[in-house]
């Protein structure tokens, strides 16, 4: 689906034509330039590889510093790659917010917020098991069985166990469009969206 790179700025509030206050999260989306035209005879497929965000030649590699020559654009921080573009597009073409603006929801791409290596009750949501009798005052937050026995003898892949929580890939879909905002370059939908403040989010119609 086409869409554009943006970066989350926050969270607020708006009301409806009804009176009702809708939490929203407020995106800067673009402007996205086209580093990269994919075609079906050249790389099998069509697709559009965009940037986002300037950032210096001296903090490129020599790599990437053809590959954005090449397009005639200034080197990209960030780089992500859309289908399904109505029209056609050239190298160094920019493309802004404005291609949500007949959209009336959206897709968001983002990485959840890390929370490092978290126990099963706030990872998974236990209750606990044990009782604080029994010599079993310090096991209250502990899993419990974990349900291997003679047979299979093995714990199956999967188990809801402690570990690394967050910081996972995650899309969040059908955001519904509350409003656009071209001069700005913002976007604003219901609801939340994964990721800190400042975290770069994919946008797709």
């Amino acid at each position: 689906m086409p869409g554009l790179l943006g970066k989350k700025i926050g969270m607020t509030s708006v009301f409806s034509a009804d009176g009702k206050c809708i939490p929203c999260t407020v995106i800067e989306v673009g402007p996205c330039v086209v580093t990269q035209v994919k075609t079906v005879e050249t790389d099998g497929y069509e697709a559009l590889q965009l940037g986002f965000i300037e950032k210096k030649e001296k903090h490129t590699t020599k790599p990437l510093q053809g590959h954005f020559k090449k397009a005639g654009v200034a080197p990209q921080r960030h780089l992500a790659e859309f289908k399904g573009f109505e029209g056609e597009y050239k190298l160094g073409d920019t493309i802004t917010v404005d291609l949500f603006a007949d959209a009336e929801f959206v897709d968001v791409v983002g990485t959840s917020k890390g929370h490092g290596f978290q126990g099963v009750v706030k990872r998974h949501g236990f209750g606990g098991v044990g009782q604080s009798t029994h010599g079993q005052d310090d096991r209250l937050r502990a899993p419990g069985s974990i349900g291997a026995c003679s047979y299979p003898a093995k714990v199956f892949k999967g188990m809801r166990m402690a570990g690394h929580m967050g910081n996972d890939r995650v899309t969040v879909q059908n955001l519904q469009v509350v409003k656009v905002m071209p001069e700005n370059n913002l976007l604003v939908i219901k609801g939340s969206v994964p990721g800190y403040k400042g975290s770069i989010l994919l946008i797709e119609k």
